[in-house]
């Protein structure tokens, strides 16, 4: 089964492609693909739309495995954040992709086992799950792989019940 998982983000986004063959997960392809501040909201929000769409035009997933948003302060960041991620939203609707969502809780806890872990503990159990054949320079690509993993975690579970 092949995924594309997204750690949403409007100035940066996480995006990767997993594919778990054999009982194992293998990253076929991750970035952060990143907006610029210089261009208008609208044009920011149709790259991410057109940066996904490319990306699921290649790799063709089955799913859309997504981390949902929280937000403790800044209502403007959040609002902005909200309507990138309608877009990718968008994107999996109109590609038929089915749609599964994770908390940041549920992402620690399938990720490193203990749900208040920091960005450091789950990037670095990233790292030990999952071979990375390039640099990675943002968590925002951590992220989105740690996504990916904790979509084939919970598939396992709910494979086996």
């Amino acid at each position: 089964m092949k995924i594309i998982a997204i750690d949403p983000g409007y100035e940066r986004l996480g995006i990767a492609i997993l594919e778990k063959t054999n009982g194992k997960e293998i990253l076929l392809f991750s970035e952060c693909f990143i907006t610029s501040t210089k261009e208008k909201h609208e044009d920011r929000l149709g790259l991410i739309g057109g940066e996904i769409e490319k990306i699921i035009k290649k790799y063709q997933p089955e799913a859309m495995v997504i981390e949902t948003l929280f937000f403790k302060t800044n209502a403007k960041t959040a609002m902005k954040v909200s309507e990138a991620r309608g877009v990718m939203l968008y994107e999996a609707a109109k590609n038929n992709l089915k749609l599964v969502e994770f908390t940041p809780l549920q992402i620690k806890v399938a990720v490193t086992g203990y749900g208040k872990s920091g960005k450091d503990q789950v990037t670095e159990m990233v790292k030990k799950l999952i071979k990375i054949n390039q640099p990675i320079k943002y968590d925002d690509e951590y992220d989105a792989i740690a996504v990916g993993l904790t979509f084939f975690a919970y598939y396992r579970v709910s494979r086996a019940r």
